[in-house]
Order: C-alpha cells, then structure tokens, then sequence
C-alpha cells in the first residue's frame, strides 16, 4: 500500500492558543506558501543546517537522507549506526559532518584484538608523584566516529554502554563526565560475516536512527566519475569549512527540545510503539527507549523544517529508522524474506493518524 501524499492541513497541530495563526503544511511538513508563527526563533538553525547539507554536498553526491538524518541525530542528542557495503562514502559523510563542525572529533578503527582500555583510557602510575593517573582515551571528545563497531569483540562493544547512554564512564570507582555535545558515528558493514561480532540489542537500543546507505542511482554515479576526473572539481572541493562551535551546537539542541508536540500527537507514538508489542510477525517488540527516541527524532525534523511544533509526518518520517533495528522478525516471516522495515512501514500504515 502506497502512503498518503496529499496535502493535509495541519493546523490542529499547532499550539493551541495560536491556532487562530493562518497555516497550511504539506503532507512532508513544509509549508504550502502560508506563513506561520514560531514561539522558537529557528531560522539561524535552519540556516546552519543548509550550511552543512552545503559542505557534506561539495564531496558526497546524493545520499540525502543519510545526511539528514545524521544532522538530527546531532540536533536530537543521540547516536547514529550507518550500515553499507563498502565504498558507499559511509566513512567519509561522518568526517565531513564533523569537519562541518568546530568539535572534538575522534576516530576509532575497531578491530578483534581492541581492548576497552583502548577506548575509554587507563590508570598509569606515574613516578613523579607516585601515584596513578587516568590516561584519557580517544572517546573523550564530541563527535567519535567508530569503524567497522561489529569487528570488536562483545567485551569492547559493552565499553560504549555507559558512555553512549549517560556521558560518562566509570574506571577504579571513579566517574569521568564528558563534554557537550557528545555523539557516537558507527559503521559497519551488512555483507561480511568472517572476523565480525554482532551488536547485542541492547547496545543497538542505543542507537537513535540505524541508517541503510544504499547504491547511488545511475545519475549519481556519473556524477561521481564527473568529480573524480574534473581536477578543478576536485580542488574545489578540498576544502570544507567549519560553521558550528560546541556552544552553538548546545544552543540548538536546547532549541530543539522546546519544540512543542500536542497529547494526541504523543499518544500517536505509544499507539505505533505498543504496535510492535502485538504485531504477530515481530518476536521483539519496541522498548519505551523507542517512544522517546521518535519523540526526540520528530522534534528535531520539525526544527530542521522551520517548525517550532511536530506533525504526523515528522513522526512517521522518525518511525522506521528508529524502529527497524530494535525490533526482531520471527523467525518464520525471516526466512519468508520478511524485513523488520516492511513491518514497520505496515504498521505505520495500519495506526490510525491524529486529525
């Protein structure tokens, strides 16, 4: 079943007492040439997220939505996992992202014989003052970048937990907070089974989005060959400049958060995530960790669009790729080919929108 793509009107989305403020918004959340008002002064957010769509776009082509989603992964306070064959530039988008940005940038390379003090850091006696100091490790800074997460270990998968979920790590009894913004790039690759780990659900829970980079289409791949063989292109796009500090970075995510999401919009999520409880093709259902990821992740689209309150679309944009990898398929539909994506989709098809 196709989804809906006509024009809705929206205006019961907005705050209640401005909702005498003329409105039209799209079935994708744009406007349809009606202005509106924002309690939220977004427009220097929307310019910065244009800023760095520019940037990323200089080297990458296409892949937008991979783009975007890791700006709102950024603008959401959460993490990302970015799954791909090799060579669809997953790598490359996250140092880009983080050369877009004036932030710490860490990268990680995970391999089997990594150990978690290699991560996190570790306590040296240091001879001077006779006494043990703690050796930071790379993951102290704001944005990491993790290759290949499922190559290392379980042992040094479980490192992140922590880390990932409360910013901070604890070693010989002893809390280390870390800096704001703080955010976790990881990739890994789908097609290779010798010498990986898979990723416990519980650390995939700690995910926001889980992106699936696909191949670039027939005109992007011109582009590509057009770039790589255009040496002023290439010189052209040498160098990426960076738009955002860690305070602007912190005052947007604040933004974000403000934005406003009315009580039947809420319930609209339960609705989707208790959903995936009772869905008779899925062995695992959603965690209330998922409603609040696609509360957070609707927040930030509806930013990313100029809106200061969310609307369905925001919200079922945020439904599959926070959803697909915390779920499980029985195994039954899974050897039928079943993906845990078409379910989602199913669902979000079958749950009745808020008017």
């Amino acid at each position: 079943m196709e989804e809906h793509t006509q024009p809705q009107d929206h205006s019961a989305f907005l705050p209640k007492q401005d909702a005498n403020i003329p409105t039209e918004i799209s079935s994708n959340g744009e406007t349809n040439g009606l202005e509106f008002q924002n309690r939220l002064d977004l427009s220097e957010l929307q310019n910065s997220v244009q800023n760095i769509k520019a940037e990323v776009g200089k080297v990458i082509v296409g892949q937008k939505d991979m783009v975007d989603m890791l700006i709102a992964s950024l603008l959401a306070k959460g993490h990302a996992l970015i799954e791909g064959v090799p060579g669809v530039a997953k790598t490359v988008t996250a140092k880009l992202l983080a050369k877009s940005l004036s932030v710490g940038f860490s990268r990680i390379q995970f391999t089997p014989d990594l150990m978690p003090s290699d991560i996190l850091g570790t306590s040296v006696f240091n001879l001077k003052v006779s006494e043990f100091e703690f050796k930071k490790g790379p993951i102290f800074s704001n944005m990491i970048l993790i290759d290949e997460i499922n190559r290392a270990p379980a042992k040094t998968q479980a490192a992140l937990f922590e880390v990932m979920e409360e910013q901070q790590i604890t070693i010989d009894g002893h809390k280390y907070l870390l800096d704001a913004p703080f955010m976790v790039l990881a990739t890994q690759n789908p097609v290779e089974q010798e010498g990986t780990y898979r990723l416990p659900e519980a650390q995939l829970d700690r995910f926001l989005f889980k992106i699936d980079v696909d191949y670039p289409n027939l005109e992007e791949e011109i582009e590509i060959l057009v770039r790589e063989h255009d040496l002023k292109e290439k010189e052209k796009t040498a160098t990426i400049t960076s738009f955002l500090t860690t305070e602007q970075i912190v005052r947007y995510q604040n933004l974000v958060s403000q934005v406003i999401v009315e009580q039947h919009l809420l319930k609209y999520i339960a609705e989707l995530i208790v959903a995936t409880r009772n869905n008779p093709f899925l062995y695992l259902g959603a965690s209330p960790r998922a409603s609040i990821a696609i509360l957070k992740a609707s927040k930030a689209f509806a930013a990313m669009s100029g809106r200061d309150f969310v609307t369905p679309e925001d919200i079922k944009r945020a439904s599959v790729p926070v959803l697909h990898h915390r779920v499980i398929v029985t195994p039954e539909r899974e050897m039928e080919g079943v993906t845990s994506k078409q379910i989602i989709k199913q669902i979000i098809e079958t749950v009745e929108i808020p008017r």
